[in-house]
């Protein structure tokens, strides 16, 4: 079983021919109300990759609460632990040009409830093979639910979006970072991900860095360093892909596969979420992925 400590947004996406400057207004062509945030994204990418996974996490007492819930539950998602608390749920409002490139922002509302891991959850944790994290819920929160993996030797895989110096007490506790290549340089201060991969290494045993089309970059302390190729695509909506790249990882690495391997099974899962509008309605079954690996 994989848990997924983290948010749970309804995301606001606007799809226009060029993103608007500041200042500027613009004319879009489409409008969709998605369930996503960081956390539920990863908890549907590893539940449709083929894992058991449950979400730890919060949503408010509206409406988007409710249909937050039910995408998680409708996509095999356990949401027993899923809080329901006072006020709005978070939400994420996305901008999506016809390059497929995005803008976003994040008003937290519900996520920004959860300060720690309570005992339940910390259990959930402590059962499962590894423990997916991103930084949208407080800091302090994931900080311990980081912690409380690694006390039960269950190694914690932290996505570091938004990108923000990041404290020791969080990565030490951490097995595994998977940075884009803009985190890395803004946690490094490398703009070269071979260098901010070497810089992560100082800090964490493994690290992938994602480079989008240019594929991924592999590290870790024992020596080994690996490049894996992007699966060709054209890219209709890229706001789930490292979303779904992480979540596919965890399934892999709990699956036993080696890093290599598990690699080219996370890269082929983004590469088909990219040509689909959305971030939970994106992402491949584990029939999709294996089909495409073959």
């Amino acid at each position: 079983m994989i848990s997924v400590f983290g948010s749970a947004n309804m995301d606001l996406v606007a799809y226009v021919a060029q993103a608007p400057r500041r200042g500027e207004t613009v004319t879009g062509r489409a409008f969709r109300t998605i369930p996503g945030g960081k956390g539920a994204n990863q908890a549907i990418a590893a539940a449709r990759a083929g894992a058991e996974v449950t979400f730890l996490g919060a949503v408010g007492d509206d409406g988007f609460g409710a249909e937050i819930r039910d995408t998680l539950a409708v996509a095999g998602v356990n949401v027993e632990h899923l809080r329901k608390v006072r006020g709005p749920s978070g939400i994420a409002h996305i901008v999506v040009d016809d390059t497929g490139g995005n803008s976003i922002i994040v008003v937290p509302g519900a996520n920004g409830t959860v300060t720690a891991p309570d005992a339940a959850e910390r259990a959930v944790i402590a059962g499962s093979r590894a423990v997916l994290l991103q930084l949208e819920l407080p800091l302090e929160a994931v900080t311990g639910a980081a912690r409380a993996a690694k006390e039960a030797g269950v190694p914690a895989i932290l996505t570091p979006a938004p990108a923000r110096d990041l404290p020791d007490e969080l990565l030490d506790a951490v097995a595994l970072v998977i940075p884009n290549e803009h985190e890395a340089a803004a946690v490094t201060g490398e703009s070269e991900p071979e260098a901010a991969l070497e810089a992560l290494l100082d800090r964490v045993p493994e690290a992938v860095i994602t480079l989008g089309s240019e594929g991924a970059l592999y590290g870790s302390r024992s020596g080994e360093r690996l490049r894996v190729a992007a699966v060709r695509v054209e890219a209709v909506d890229t706001t789930a892909a490292g979303d779904t790249f992480a979540g596919a990882l965890a399934v892999a690495r709990s699956e036993g596969l080696a890093a290599a391997e598990a690699l080219r099974f996370a890269s082929a899962a983004a590469a088909l979420s990219v040509r689909r509008q959305g971030a939970s309605t994106s992402m491949p079954t584990r029939a999709e992925i294996d089909a495409a690996l073959s």
